[in-house]
Order: C-alpha cells, then structure tokens, then sequence
C-alpha cells in the first residue's frame, strides 16, 4: 500500500501556524530462531524545536511530506542482536503544540532542543513475538503555533495596538485607520540600557464572538495562551467597530476583552495583566479616564451597561493602569519601565518558589531513615 500524506495550513501572507503530517516509526528487523537472535527495534519519529524553522520552512523543505523512520536490522549469524533503526526528526520552531488526529496532546516544544515522540519503531522480533517483528506506529500529527512572548497585546481592532509596538520597540507593524490591519503576529524587543530584551507580541485584532472563531478568532485566541503577561490596549473614547455595531465605551472595551479571554479559555484570566488607556491626547481624554477608573473599581454596579451574555463571571484585575498616547509618547517611558519591573517581580518569584520546593525536597531526604535502620526509644 502506498501511504499518502496529508498537510493542511492556513496563511495569513505567508505566515504559516498549522500543519498536518503523516509520521511512522520504523518497523522491526528479523529475528533468528535457530540462535534465539533479536531483530533490531525500529526508529523513532521525533519533533525537535530548532532554531530558525518555521512552519512554512517545513512545508518548504519537504516536498514528500511524510516522515518515516528506519527499519531495525535483521538478527544474524554475526549479529545475533540487530541494530536500531535510524530515527527520524522533523525539526520545527519552537512554541508548538503537537496533537495527534484526535486532538490529544502529544507534548510542548517551549526552547529549542525540546522533542516529541510522535511514533515509536516496531519490535525487533525475539522469542515472545515467534521472531517475527512489530510494525512502527502510524498516524497523522498536528503541529500548531502558539507564540512565545513576555507580553501578549490584547486589544479591538484600532485600539492603537500596533503604534503602541511601534513606540515601544523597534517593530515595524503596519499602521492604519481601518481594522485588522494586524493581519499577522508582529513580534518587537524593548531594549532597556543593561541590555535586557522583553518580547511583545501584537496580534491580530480580536471582535465580539472571537471565541466561537469570527474575524480571526481562534488564530488570535491561542497566541495569547504562550504569553507571560496580558497587557490590554484600550483607546480611553472607546470604539466602534463599524455601523452596524453599537458603540463601546472604554469600560465595555475592557469587559468584553475579558469576556472573549473568559470563553476561550477561563484559566487566561489568571495570567498578570496591565491596562494601558491609549489616545490620551485626544480632547476630553482625562474626564474619560476618571471615569474609567471609577468604574475599574466596581464593575459590578456598571454590568448593566452590557448585555447579559457578555458580562464576564469574573472580572479582570489589573496590576496597574497606564494612561498612555502612542501617538506623542506621553506615558511610554514609565509604560517601559513598569513592564521591567513587573517581568522581574514575577520571574523573582518564581525563583523563590522554586528554592523553596528545592529545600522541602531536601529536607524530606533528610528527615527519612536509611533502610534496614532502627530508632530506639
């Protein structure tokens, strides 16, 4: 039977974040039965984050698109043990989730040089099998993108997501007056004086029912899990999205942000979050703010500005508010450096925890008697 493969991905340009694949393992070498010789076992199929590949270098480079690895040797007279067949690796960028057909989740590539196996070789034949070998596993993978950033830009479509990117890093996103001009993720680094990197990632634009995939919905959604730290961008006049839409106040901005986050996925809105109030140079933008704030304060008693079905059941706490304009760079220094101390607070802590979890460790070592030894009283 010739196997054909199947790979499926969506672009935005040529940006490339899904992949469908067929992968096997290897099958088994022979065994020997007059010598009770064991076949070798077949190769593996790995997924292994490397440096400088992206999904679409793999659809680039591998024209057959099916990953198949080496068959074991056969037991002989000269070897009566064969040797393992050759594994095979599909090198792909880091910050993927791999899944199998169904859905179930295979493993994570978070740093390069983190694998997956994704098929096993068959058995070498032996004794128990008759000396007969196994085959390798088959199956079709999935190998989804998720961004990997210090900080996640979430935000409606002209909120100033990108002029934010702009004015903190050295990104170069594309900047209009209409919506989703965020067609792909733009990654930019704030640079600080000791040399220090953060990595914001701006995405593309979120719209009310993002959750059940309009606009750009789940493509927005799931970059957003691989980030350490919301940092949500409202323009403090609030917006429409078209005239059709009716008008969203600043505070229902934030409510319905959080309410999309909430449906996706609820454990989201545990991550640390900063709001930044964008636009504060147009007229009217300080009364507009202490308004906010006010209600920032008691969502509660303002959910009746919203529809029932969009008020979240949890609201989201802010570490900070951070008026800002992207446009004249008023706020953007403290902005830049909030953001540094609230990255290292976290990364403070949890290096703490970690030495703690250590020392526990350590300590229930310690504290356990050597075997065979007694304690008298």
């Amino acid at each position: 039977m010739v196997w054909l493969s199947r790979i499926c991905y969506r672009k935005y340009g040529n940006f490339v974040d899904n992949l469908r694949l067929y992968v096997r393992g290897g099958s088994g070498g022979m065994g020997l039965p007059r010598l009770g010789g064991q076949g070798g076992k077949g190769g593996d199929v790995w997924v292994v984050a490397h440096k400088g590949f992206t999904l679409k270098t793999i659809k680039d480079k591998y024209p057959h698109k099916r990953f198949v690895a080496g068959v074991g040797s056969n037991s002989s007279v000269r070897a009566l043990r064969g040797t393992k067949g050759e594994d095979q690796e599909v090198l792909a960028p880091s910050g993927i989730t791999v899944t199998d057909d169904d859905g179930k989740v295979l493993g994570e590539l978070n740093q390069e040089g983190d694998r997956v196996l994704v098929a096993r070789g068959g058995q070498g034949g032996s004794y128990h099998s008759e000396f007969l070998p196994k085959k390798g596993q088959a199956r079709l993978i999935r190998i989804d993108l998720k961004l990997i950033a210090d900080l996640g830009l979430v935000g409606f479509p002209n909120a100033g997501k990108s002029s934010l990117l702009s004015a903190l890093s050295h990104a170069k996103p594309q900047i209009a007056s209409y919506a989703f001009t965020t067609v792909r993720p733009e990654i930019g680094k704030i640079m600080y004086n000791d040399h220090k990197q953060i990595s914001v990632a701006d995405l593309p634009g979120l719209i009310e029912g993002a959750h059940m995939n309009k606009g750009m919905g789940h493509q927005f959604l799931k970059h957003v899990e691989r980030t350490k730290q919301l940092l949500f961008v409202v323009d403090v006049c609030g917006f429409q999205l078209a005239s059709a839409t009716p008008f969203r106040s600043a505070f229902e901005a934030v409510q319905l942000l959080t309410k999309e986050l909430e449906l996706y996925k609820e454990e989201l809105l545990c991550k640390p979050a900063v709001l930044v109030v964008n636009k504060m140079d147009l007229p009217g933008a300080e009364d507009k703010l202490t308004e906010l704030q006010k209600q920032l304060q008691n969502p509660e008693e303002f959910s009746h500005l919203l529809p029932e079905d969009m008020v979240p059941k949890s609201h989201m706490v802010f570490r900070h508010v951070i008026p800002i304009s992207a446009v004249t760079g008023s706020g953007v220094t403290h902005l830049k450096s909030y953001l540094r101390q609230s990255l290292d607070e976290d990364a403070s802590m949890a290096t703490e925890s970690l030495r703690s979890d250590r020392l526990q460790a350590l300590r229930v070592v310690t504290n356990t008697p050597a075997w065979g030894s007694s304690t008298s009283v």
